[in-house]
């Protein structure tokens, strides 16, 4: 058996006590959607240690046929028993894994690799922890073949038990399970509309988190007979799903991002880090919100952060910081609400970071925060607020993120430029699309 060190020595004895004899090995392409493949006990070894190589060339967004031999090395620190695929005879393992090139560099086109370069330069900038918590909204249908609605629940309505009810729970048990922490769920907005927030953690394994808990409640729901989605728009007139991210950055157990003395409780560090969000939204958005759907939910007048602008109390801005409680210095952060849980997390954590970064660096100045109802104002009153607004399809958002030097350094120039190519594809192909809105609108007319 070669040289393990102890984390890998604990997995293989977990792994034994537990009876695991197949492992899942997860990894996401550039788009986010995960990725896996499974080994047997007698890979688990070689796997843990050397990594297990495989073809990367049919992977979106990896590498060229001519280049395409790529080894995903699991990351011990993500090992879990999987609470599906297995029995009383033996249990599934699973661990997330860092995809590297054959020499064992890290390979350019891993959206995990990504954030992490991204997470180094907050290290060599003195910040040891960049803390991340978001809120999963989604919807539950009956089916996959059409958003039929399971209820007419509102925001924290108690609805009868329905199979909704049982996913919510359910899905936290599992969750919990799998050693992700659950703080809140709860009904949403919108019809058949829910919510999971998780406890926060550091970026990487909040990424790792995320994926997780798409998967697992996707997973419940079609053993339940319904249809989970992420979605972040498939309800017309209705609160589309959003993902906002509540974040701060932290210096060893000192939390950067307070100040007892400022008015706002807020230290010049997180100033910065939210001048450099706001300046560098529209170049970002692309990614946090990054399909065409996206923007038929970022549109104003559905609770939805169009507009570029800070508040405490407005929900009506793109970034809200929750009030401070006495004694919860630790708590204070921020939270960016234009992401949607249908993006890829480690990439759109990285340039979330990205940007902050950019603005810490620079000395960006922060403008006062607009506490007034922005999906009240005019035009004109907006402009005189100095509020602008989140570019309004993906084609806009895809004009500014083309020539943002702070998204081609949170990706690297191999993601960034396989992420444009796939969003160019995806946007011409939605633009020639004939919708049927289209044929009831202009056919009796034309």
């Amino acid at each position: 058996m070669p040289n393990i060190d102890k984390k890998t020595e604990a997995v293989l004895k977990k792994s034994k006590d537990n009876k695991v004899k197949f492992w899942r090995l997860w990894f996401t392409d550039v788009l986010g959607f995960l990725k896996s493949f499974s080994i047997t006990e007698s890979e688990f070894v070689e796997a843990i240690t050397d990594g297990m190589g495989f073809d990367g060339s049919s992977i979106e967004g990896y590498a060229r046929i001519e280049e395409s031999d790529l080894v995903a090395l699991p990351d011990p620190d993500t090992f879990t028993i999987m609470p599906f695929g297995g029995n009383d005879a033996f249990k599934v393992g699973m661990m997330f894994c860092d995809i590297k090139n054959p020499d064992g560099s890290p390979y350019e086109g891993c959206p995990r690799n990504a954030l992490r370069k991204m997470l180094k330069k907050a290290n060599n900038m003195g910040f040891t922890h960049y803390y991340l918590g978001p809120e999963m909204e989604f919807f539950v249908f009956k089916s996959s073949l059409k958003p039929e609605i399971l209820d007419e629940g509102g925001y924290f309505d108690m609805t009868t038990r329905d199979a909704a009810f049982d996913l919510r729970r359910d899905s936290s048990l599992v969750l919990e399970s799998m050693g992700i922490q659950v703080e809140y769920t709860h009904h949403e907005v919108a019809p058949s509309q829910h919510e999971i927030d998780m406890k926060y953690k550091d970026a990487i394994k909040m990424a790792d988190q995320v994926m997780a808990c798409r998967m697992v409640v996707k997973e419940i729901a079609q053993k339940a007979g319904i249809f989970a989605t992420f979605m972040p728009k498939p309800l017309f007139g209705q609160n589309g799903s959003g993902m906002h991210v509540h974040q701060s950055l932290f210096k060893g157990e000192k939390n950067a991002f307070f100040d007892a003395k400022d008015k706002y409780n807020l230290s010049k560090v997180a100033k910065q880090f939210m001048a450099g969000l706001l300046k560098h939204s529209k170049e970002i958005v692309s990614v946090v919100a990054q399909w065409v759907n996206s923007y038929k939910r970022l549109v104003p007048g559905y609770e939805a952060p169009v507009y570029i602008s800070w508040a405490r109390r407005n929900r009506s801005a793109l970034i809200r910081v929750p009030m401070y409680k006495p004694g919860k210095e630790m708590s204070t952060r921020i939270e960016y609400r234009c992401p949607d849980p249908a993006c890829n997390p480690y990439l759109a954590f990285a340039v979330m970071l990205a940007a902050g970064l950019k603005g810490i660096e620079k000395k960006y100045d922060l403008p006062e925060p607009v506490e007034e109802d922005i999906f009240e104002m005019g035009a004109k009153e907006r402009k005189e607020h100095g509020i602008e607004s989140l570019p309004g399809d993906l084609d806009m958002a895809l004009s500014h993120t083309r020539n943002s030097e702070v998204v081609k350094e949170a990706l690297g120039e191999h993601i960034f430029n396989k992420f444009i190519e796939n969003k160019e594809i995806e946007w011409d192909r939605y633009r020639v699309h004939v919708t049927k809105y289209e044929i009831d609108r202009y056919m009796p007319l034309l």
